[in-house]
């Protein structure tokens, strides 16, 4: 359903709390989770007429709820750029930029920007052309003449010298120090393909100091330690995609799916582009997408909202409005034939299958969220009861109704891990079974309940902290283009039939519009063929 599951695929989640505010930030939140919720959805009007919205002349949206229980401020810029917003090429530039974020600005950061420029300009120039040399050597199997490698050595040797010169005026992590001396805790981004997010929780009285951090990263970044962190997206890709059995799994998975579309692209990037991306390219991706015009900024906590705006118009109202950001052209074309592939990996085997379906907007997207809510929200879903209770087919198993993003069609997935000594093909054959199941009999009217139920629990819980309301209401600005879609939504899922679920089921869950994929240990017969003939193919 939309508040359990559908910033599983957005978010790279890496939470990080600063120091000895932890403890407060913990009991703040304790207080905020017991205080009386029922306003929010009780009476669903009262959230809409709490939450002020304001749009600056540049385009940025505000959007403000005072919750004076507390005096802390909970804060979410989300811009609407991700994975979706690259090119070919230079896959990964959007979560590149997010670590970069953090390298600071003109003014922070560093002790003598001044003098830091010309060296960092420098960098970048013999960065950029050491890094051409060495792919052009590659190209060529790695054979290089006499004079390649004097120049590649003297370029490295620049290189190492300039980096020496530059790390001397670097203040390492200043930014989150200076949160953290000023009771800052919760200091986060996360980059999906949909969007790229930044998060903090602070003292009510210390917004300026968040205003004019905030701004300054917004108009003036600078991309210092830009090798250095190049280097580390490039580990993290080797941890959380190349050595990982389910990232690798979820990344051939959803390149299979894609042949067009960036969505089949990894939001961490191709490994080899990762590590051509410049500086420039960087900077001029920064430009193109992160404007104000693509920022909302939520407030939720301690405020008060006329001073809040006209401090926010005093700061981030200076930034220049930016060009529209190159549209986006790519359409997926439609899938006409089952696709399967495998992973060879020495790990326990897997399985993930994919449905192609709309994305957020479409009548049938609320549809799928109900089919989501039924076969796997709970112990006591169809999918947890039938594959891993009864029939003990699989250790876990479960759907996904967005995957990997909202902003343009997606995918409908399961995934299963089976329970030794079962098979993927049995566990694929199972999933298949309560598909058809979907398609001959009407879900029950006591299951549509439940449906409802779990989404207005999950909404109250995932809106009751100011972090959460934040969160959900810069999102939806964001994708859905009005943060209202989280009332909406609601009574759109309310509205679905069991009809409606068996029509959807039976338009959309078909063997031509299905891939597969498959992990397989090493040295092991291949499990992709190994369904029987006879078994269900919706």
């Amino acid at each position: 359903m939309k508040y359990r599951s559908r910033l599983r695929p957005w978010l790279r989640q890496d939470p990080v709390f600063i120091g000895g505010q932890f403890f407060v930030f913990c009991l703040t939140l304790a207080l905020i989770f017991h205080l009386n919720i029922g306003f929010l959805f009780a009476a669903s009007p009262s959230l809409a007429e709490r939450v002020i919205e304001h749009k600056l002349a540049n385009g940025l949206t505000i959007l403000m709820v005072e919750r004076h229980q507390t005096p802390v401020v909970s804060i979410n810029i989300t811009f609407a750029v991700g994975g979706i917003n690259e090119q070919v090429g230079q896959t990964g530039l959007a979560h590149l930029y997010e670590h970069m974020a953090f390298k600071g600005t003109r003014l922070v950061g560093t002790t003598n920007y001044e003098k830091e420029k010309p060296i960092l300009d420098e960098l970048a120039s013999v960065g950029t052309e050491l890094d051409q040399r060495e792919r052009d050597v590659a190209a060529k199997g790695g054979a290089a003449t006499a004079d390649e490698r004097a120049a590649i050595e003297s370029l490295q040797k620049r290189f190492l010298d300039l980096q020496a010169q530059a790390s001397r005026y670097v203040v390492g992590n200043e930014m989150a120090l200076l949160y953290q001396r000023h009771g800052g805790v919760g200091l986060n981004a996360s980059t999906g393909k949909d969007v790229t997010r930044y998060m903090i929780s602070l003292p009510s009285n210390r917004l300026p100091l968040w205003a004019a951090i905030e701004s300054d990263r917004m108009a003036n970044p600078v991309l210092r330690e830009f090798y250095k962190e190049r280097g580390v997206v490039m580990e993290e890709r080797r941890l959380r995609n190349d050595d990982s059995p389910n990232g690798l799994l979820f990344e051939t998975f959803t390149s299979t799916a894609f042949r067009a579309h960036s969505y089949g692209i990894p939001t961490i990037g191709w490994g080899s582009d990762i590590l051509s991306l410049t500086p420039a390219a960087t900077e001029a991706f920064f430009k193109a997408h992160y404007g104000p015009d693509q920022a909302t900024i939520a407030l939720v906590g301690d405020i008060n909202p006329k001073e809040t705006i006209a401090l926010i118009e005093q700061t981030f109202g200076k930034i220049p409005a930016a060009p529209p950001p190159p549209p986006l052209v790519t359409v997926e074309p439609e899938q006409r034939g089952e696709r399967r592939v495998e992973v060879e990996f020495d790990a326990e085997p897997a399985i993930v299958i994919g449905y192609h379906k709309p994305g957020l907007g479409h009548p049938d997207d609320d549809v799928f969220d109900v089919i989501d809510a039924v076969l796997s929200d709970g112990l006591t879903s169809r999918l947890h009861q039938t594959l891993v209770l009864e029939k003990r087919l699989a250790v876990s198993v479960g759907s996904d109704a967005s995957h990997p993003g909202v902003r343009a069609p997606n995918l409908f997935i399961f995934t299963a891990t089976p329970l030794a000594p079962h098979t993927a093909a049995e566990v694929e054959a199972a999933v298949y079974e309560e598909i058809e199941r979907l398609k001959r009999e009407p879900v029950a009217s006591k299951e549509l309940e439940k449906v409802l139920n779990n989404l207005d629990a999950d909404l109250i819980r995932g809106l009751r902290s100011n972090g959460g309301l934040a969160s959900q209401l810069a999102l939806y600005q964001a994708v859905a283009g009005d943060w209202r879609y989280i009332l909406t939504s609601r009574d759109k899922v309310a509205a679905v039939t069991a009809a409606d679920v068996q029509r959807v089921a039976t338009q959309y869950f078909t063997k031509s519009n299905r891939t597969v994929a498959v992990l397989v240990k090493k040295g092991t017969d291949k499990t992709v063929a190994a369904i029987p003939l006879n078994e269900v193919k919706p």
